[in-house]
């Protein structure tokens, strides 16, 4: 699917404090020490992100020495899964722009504080997630979030880079620091993804079809992130969240894949002045707007259908020539944390 869509619906997170029994000999697991605390913030549409969520926050919530508040964000009018046909890409003008709807009152004050906040969120049409986007405009995003160091996590079908550019941006604006990066992305081949996303989120069908494979991340993906909580939960332990250095270096949190950056930069242009044009006809579900959408829908067809195999043909052949642009780029959006898995062992279950 060309919007690198992920997925919805809380599976395991409660907005609460967990803890276990475990024993951890450490700086903060005296009596005397206060907790580390830990906010996650959380909206999944499939399940699949609260899936990896809660992987990454199980060793957290298991230490009696960390407190984990998990923040569930619920738009006032919240999104269907599955989409209907027409629904889903309704969503897409408000997404390109970054004009969510607003959210339901949250638990939080604004006057809570913590040491550090885990931001798992999904990409909407090259974007990130409305309700994530409708988070970090909220007045009690800055009072939350400024000098708190961040780590954000991504599960989605694989163009997140353009997404994760924007997102920065939010974080920038709220005064947050970004210290770790994880991106998970759907194993199958592109041009499968194209059909089995789509088929996943408007059908609700996760199950593979015409010899494609199933589509979102595997299981082995989902179970493996449990190793970028253990890492957390070491790093609070030496209070290494107040530093600047990456937590979750050498544990292979990113892999970015830059030949897709042209197709990403195409695609969010086509999203943003087809958007800015259906937006003009009138709110989200306004019947005006879905004779314009029935003709994005057909353009998009066609292009996928045609200007899609060509350019990655050209993209193809011209990529030698490229070699050290992609490199670069490479580079940039695998900081902060980057793909080295050298510490992968040393946290693996």
């Amino acid at each position: 699917m060309t919007n690198g869509r992920c997925a919805r619906r809380t599976v395991g997170l409660h907005s609460t404090a967990l803890v276990s029994p475990q024993q951890v000999t450490s700086s903060i697991s005296s009596p005397a020490a206060r907790p580390k605390r830990v906010l996650v913030i959380h909206y999944s549409q499939t399940g699949q992100l609260g899936s990896v969520a809660e992987q990454i926050v199980a060793p957290l919530k298991a230490d009696p020495a960390i407190s984990v508040h998990v923040e569930t964000l619920r738009p006032l009018a919240d999104f269907p899964f599955p989409w209907p046909f027409l629904t889903f890409f309704d969503a897409f003008p408000e997404s390109a722009h970054m004009k969510p709807p607003p959210l339901a009152p949250l638990s939080l004050t604004g006057d809570e504080e913590f040491d550090l906040v885990i931001l798992p969120y999904q990409v909407w049409f090259l974007a990130p997630s409305q309700p994530v986007v409708a988070f970090l405009k909220h007045p009690l995003a800055q009072q939350l979030l400024r000098g708190k160091p961040v780590v954000t996590v991504i599960a989605c079908r694989n163009m997140w880079l353009l997404a994760h550019e924007k997102l920065k941006g939010l974080l920038d604006a709220v005064g947050a620091r970004l210290l770790d990066n994880v991106v998970l992305t759907d194993p199958g081949p592109t041009l499968a993804t194209f059909f089995t996303t789509p088929a996943w989120l408007i059908w609700g069908r996760k199950r593979g079809f015409w010899g494609m494979p199933d589509a979102g991340l595997s299981a082995g993906q989902i179970r493996g992130a449990g190793r970028f909580g253990r890492a957390l939960q070491e790093a609070l332990h030496g209070d290494l969240e107040r530093g600047s250095q990456p937590l979750l270096s050498g544990l292979g949190a990113v892999r970015a894949d830059a030949k897709l950056l042209i197709s990403e930069k195409a695609g969010t242009r086509s999203f943003f002045l087809w958007g800015k044009l259906i937006m003009a006809a009138g709110r989200p579900g306004a019947w005006q707007r879905k004779p314009l959408l029935l003709l994005y829908v057909a353009f998009l067809l066609v292009l996928i259908v045609t200007v899609v195999p060509v350019s990655l043909t050209l993209q193809a052949l011209l990529r030698p020539l490229f070699k050290g642009w992609l490199t670069k780029m490479t580079v940039h959006f695998e900081r902060p944390s980057g793909s080295a898995t050298d510490r992968s062992p040393r946290y693996d279950d």
